[in-house]
């Protein structure tokens, strides 16, 4: 029963990332479409932050008043519906403002899918978070690959985003009605919505987490969203090589974050985001450099493999620090999201100052502080492993407590 509920939730983070790779994998038709520069698209992804950040510190207290498959279900289909409108927006004002409603409702229901992972990860006892952040990955790859097949059939991406938002709403609805697992079931306290704070404020060690979780997630957004246009502009390949470039990022990411729970059973938390970090500071300077597609697309991969695992421990640690997981989730988000997210719009103004390979020195620099900040994540591992093997829950709980 624990195991179906497991894939419900994998489901539903499928989804989402596929909402996300649908809209990245044909930022080159909306920029073309509406013949935006690098710094004007960048303001209209920079929007994405902005409806974000204002939204997701209000996650607990939704989650609590309407319980996160409620919230993740309206929020997702709602999310789909608004990335249809914006493929026929007729100009950056009203672009902006559909990728403004589109981080507010994203946002919002990532941390409540992020809050539902963390107690079916309680309940079997092990470590599931980045195999659930690797299905979001691969929602993002498979929905490139579509995104890079419309693009070479030519297809318009308002038929394209109409096809995709249908499909996504069905798939996103099936899996939020098989949550079942709640703060009570795994031994959490049970808060009422009025002991749920309104607002949340990363604090203390959550402040730490979110800066490490903030460096991944620069480098993750900014290769997710302006990949195809470092392709597209800087190294002239087409729009179907632009998309296909995007999904070798997530591919290696979705690689990474499905072979992560196993690497940190093994190596533990801290050694695998340090690896992570360098191979990630690696990727980017091969994109610094590269000045052929090839080296390039390597470059974008071995991003995704350096990001991979960051997010999913970081919510993971947040989550298990405190005794409501929604709200230690949306405390990183807030720092991570809220400043990671600003990634496409520092690119692009920073692309429209000087170039995008200067640009993308931001995100090898980043990727390089991951490592650097791998021990915080490790302190607060989801799965407890003692001499190679699992530790129960109960037993879990007693080591973090003593920890």
């Amino acid at each position: 029963m624990w195991e179906k509920e497991r894939r419900s939730v994998a489901t539903v983070f499928a989804t989402h990332g596929a909402a996300s790779g649908t809209f990245a994998s044909r930022l080159p038709w909306l920029s073309d479409h509406l013949q935006l520069s690098a710094g004007k698209l960048g303001i209209a992804l920079l929007m994405t932050s902005i409806g974000a950040i204002t939204t997701m510190p209000f996650a607990g207290r939704a989650v609590a008043r309407f319980g996160t498959g409620a919230v993740a279900r309206t929020l997702i289909c709602a999310n789909v519906a608004v990335l249809v409108a914006a493929a026929w927006m007729p100009s950056l004002l009203t672009l902006a403002a559909c990728t403004t409603v589109m981080g507010a409702l994203g946002g919002t229901s990532d941390m409540a899918m992020n809050a539902q992972g963390i107690l079916v990860e309680k309940r079997l006892g092990r470590s599931i978070m980045s195999g659930l952040h690797g299905t979001w990955s691969t929602g993002v790859l498979v929905a490139a690959m579509a995104g890079s097949l419309a693009a070479h059939q030519h297809v318009d991406a308002r038929v394209h985003f109409a096809i995709a938002a249908a499909v996504l709403a069905v798939a996103v609805s099936w899996g939020t009605h098989s949550f079942h697992t709640t703060a009570a079931d795994v031994g959490l306290a049970e808060e009422r919505k009025e002991d749920v704070p309104l607002f949340v404020i990363p604090r203390g060690v959550i402040l730490l987490i979110g800066l490490v979780g903030f460096c991944g997630i620069y480098a993750e957004v900014a290769s997710q969203d302006w990949s195809s246009v470092y392709m597209h502009r800087v190294l002239h390949g087409d729009e179907a090589e632009a998309a296909f470039t995007t999904g070798m990022f997530a591919f290696t990411m979705a690689a990474g974050r499905l072979s992560g729970d196993a690497v940190v059973g093994r190596l533990g938390a801290a050694t695998t985001v340090r690896a992570c970090g360098v191979l990630g500071a690696l990727g980017g300077v091969l994109v610094i450099l590269a000045r052929s597609p090839l080296p390039a697309v390597a470059g974008f991969m071995l991003i995704g493999i350096g990001v991979s695992v960051v997010v999913p421990l970081a919510f993971a640690a947040a989550g298990h620090a405190g005794p409501n997981p929604t709200m230690g989730v949306a405390g990183v988000a807030t720092i991570a999201y809220g400043a990671g997210m600003a990634a496409p719009g520092i690119i692009g103004g920073v692309a429209d100052l000087t170039s995008l390979r200067v640009a993308f020195c931001a995100v090898a620099v980043l990727a390089g502080m991951v490592a650097l900040g791998g021990g915080l994540l490790g302190r607060n591992a989801p799965a407890a492993l003692h001499g190679g093997e699992p530790v129960r829950v109960a037993e879990a709980e007693v080591l973090a407590t003593e920890g």
